[in-house]
């Protein structure tokens, strides 16, 4: 059914409204402006003009701007489930260093795709809004979720601290990303041709193995 109903002008007389394609494209639009601005100039009536909506519908749909930040967030807590597939990757998973591995090197090319995720990153790191906290940690819970679902009875090896070095781990594999994304290199290693990022997918293997042998 076309949203013929829901446009910028108005319900058109007479004819049943399609709600679920209407909010759809709201949280399309809503998503596309934060990729490519952030929350500078993110409103309601930008992201009606986006929509191609009347700005009511947002407050109708998803309760304001700040209910739209939530859909968002929710969406963002499917995105693990989508790009980061739980078969993803070659052979099984054999000990604690295989599931960080693959993790490591499924998020890398998730991230290196998704530039609104990108932007979430950028945003934890310099502003600390509670809209911002809101996308962070539905991001956050997204991957821990993940790794507790694909761990299964793996256990890190003892007299290591698992949270503080996946941490840094994750964190590299986020930096050289963002750095691949603004400037094409980072300390003088190239971050553009596919043979770049293989070179650093074996790099995180290496350091994987170092930190989980």
């Amino acid at each position: 059914m076309n949203d013929v109903t829901e446009d910028a002008a108005g319900p058109a007389a007479g004819l049943p409204r399609d709600r679920n394609a209407t909010a759809a494209r709201i949280l399309k639009a809503a998503s596309e402006l934060l990729a490519e601005n952030g929350f500078q100039n993110f409103g309601v009536n930008a992201v009606a003009r986006r929509a191609g909506c009347d700005k009511q519908l947002i407050y109708r749909y998803f309760g304001g701007m700040d209910g739209l930040v939530d859909a968002i967030g929710v969406q963002l807590a499917g995105w693990v489930e989508e790009r980061m597939p739980e078969n993803g990757g070659s052979g099984f998973l054999l000990t604690y260093g295989d599931l960080v591995e693959r993790l490591l090197l499924l998020f890398m090319e998730a991230l290196r795709d998704d530039p609104l995720m990108k932007k979430i990153i950028v945003w934890e790191i310099s502003e600390n809004s509670p809209q911002v906290r809101r996308l962070s940690e539905a991001r956050s819970k997204s991957l821990a979720l993940w790794i507790d679902r694909v761990r299964g009875r793996m256990q890190p090896p003892k007299g290591v601290d698992p949270f503080a070095l996946n941490a840094l781990l994750i964190g590299a594999v986020q930096h050289i990303v963002l750095a691949g994304e603004a400037a094409k290199r980072f300390a003088g290693v190239e971050l553009e041709s596919a043979k770049d990022w293989d070179r650093i997918a074996q790099a995180v293997k290496r350091l994987v193995r170092g930190v989980y042998p």
